[in-house]
């Protein structure tokens, strides 16, 4: 095959959706020989912050001086974002040289029991194992996809779990409940292996502890490591700091990788992690920051940062009403214009269901858009506004993001979610 039809046959697998599970991931991982056990790993679960609780961790065991692999998901523009190792992402090229590498596996279980095939999203982990094993990194750090029982990345052998938070999402596949997620993400926890805990609920915290004590998991709560102040962190906001408290206790619990508490510290005010508080300069002058908070709790926790400006306008498009509702009024709150879209993923909710969701006191403006109206070239915005913020689905982050570098736009690999049963 050329390298587009490699990349045509693997895009077109997302088509086939996600499915939860862990059988078919072992079994893909057992021909290639069980890579995800070539060196240690630490494995982050939850609702919100998993991904900068993972870029965190990687610039702490970085300042030891190990090399790192980070596996996260999804991606915002290129495939390669979710595949980094010492953080430089895997190009196209190998991307396409692990697909082919990967493709003969796929169709010998595929022949066997179609039911077994690997997903879109399990192939992408083993090729992220697959990685770090031939690079012979010291360390893996892993973010949960969906979920944490069930999903791909459980079947690694962790040296510490962790959880960062419990909040509502993804409730038609994980659960309606804060108790019913945590259950599900408190299923990386595996018998022995410490974990760190950040920010849950009493409910969610009940479900932790009572699986911890159920496999003999030392348990090790954030609030309880930093009674006297979170650590400091370059990335915006208090929950980042949250976040911050979890990636050092988690590294502090790893035993077997010891770390110095100084060089941990002064690695956490170098931390980068595109489109959570991300702040650019347009071509104008004007500030743009670009958040990924897409729940919920997101936005629960963005808007201080929200509130600390002045007359923003704010552009929101989300995937899903539950998502959307708390976006469109937090922003509302602090807005002195909104700006609706739709990202395009076939989930995200139509402009006319985001105004539907703003609130009667709202006195600003509301303007519907597209993004390519709103951003027609590099390093410009359309909108009006001395301020302004793009809040939302990641998928929306990632279409802004490729525009403002002037890059193509994300392509067609995003995830889909496992269809409701």
């Amino acid at each position: 095959m050329t390298p587009e039809e490699t990349l045509r046959w693997l895009t077109g697998l997302r088509n086939l959706g996600s499915r939860l599970g862990v059988d078919r991931m072992g079994l893909l991982s057992a021909r290639l020989g069980n890579p995800e056990r070539a060196a240690p790993c630490i494995h982050v679960a939850g609702t919100n912050g998993k991904g900068s609780v993972c870029a965190m961790i990687e610039a702490i065991q970085r300042a030891q001086g190990r090399r790192v692999g980070l596996y996260t998901s999804p991606h915002l523009v290129a495939i390669g974002e979710r595949i980094q190792v010492d953080r430089a992402p895997l190009s196209d090229e190998s991307i396409v040289a692990h697909a082919e590498a990967l493709r003969p596996h796929y169709e010998a279980i595929r022949a066997e029991d179609p039911e077994a095939a690997p997903t879109f999203f399990e192939l992408i982990t083993a090729a992220a194992f697959v990685e770090f094993a031939a690079r012979r990194v010291d360390v893996t750090v892993l973010e949960t996809g969906l979920g944490g029982r069930l999903d791909a990345t459980n079947i690694c052998a962790p040296e510490v779990c962790v959880i960062t938070s419990i909040g509502l999402d993804h409730q038609e596949y994980l659960g309606p409940t804060h108790a019913a997620i945590a259950g599900e993400k408190a299923g990386i926890i595996k018998p022995g292996v410490p974990c760190a805990v950040g920010d849950v609920p009493p409910e969610a915290e009940a479900v932790i502890v009572a699986r911890a004590q159920a496999v003999g998991a030392p348990l090790t709560f954030v609030r309880d490591r930093f009674p006297q102040g979170l650590p400091e962190v370059s990335l915006p906001g208090e929950h980042q700091r949250r976040n911050a408290g979890a990636a050092l206790l988690a590294c502090e619990l790893a035993t077997r990788l010891p770390i110095d508490d100084a060089k941990a510290r002064a690695a956490l005010l170098t931390v980068e992690w595109a489109g959570r508080w991300q702040s650019h300069r347009l071509a104008d002058g004007r500030r743009l920051i670009v958040d990924g908070s897409h729940n919920e709790e997101g936005a629960r926790v963005v808007e201080p940062l929200l509130a600390s400006l002045a007359s923003p306008t704010v552009v929101v498009g989300a995937l899903g009403n539950e998502r959307a509702r708390p976006l469109v009024e937090v922003a509302s709150r602090h807005a002195a214009r909104l700006v609706l879209v739709r990202p395009d993923n076939e989930r995200a909710c139509s402009v006319e269901e985001l105004a539907a969701l703003v609130p009667a006191g709202f006195r600003g403006e509301v303007r519907r858009a597209s993004v390519a109206e709103l951003f027609p070239s590099p390093a410009t915005c359309a909108a009006a506004g001395e301020t302004l913020v793009v809040l939302g689905s990641l998928y929306l982050v990632g279409e802004v993001l490729a525009r403002l570098r002037g890059q193509g736009l994300p392509d067609a690999w995003q995830d889909r979610l496992p269809p409701v049963r």
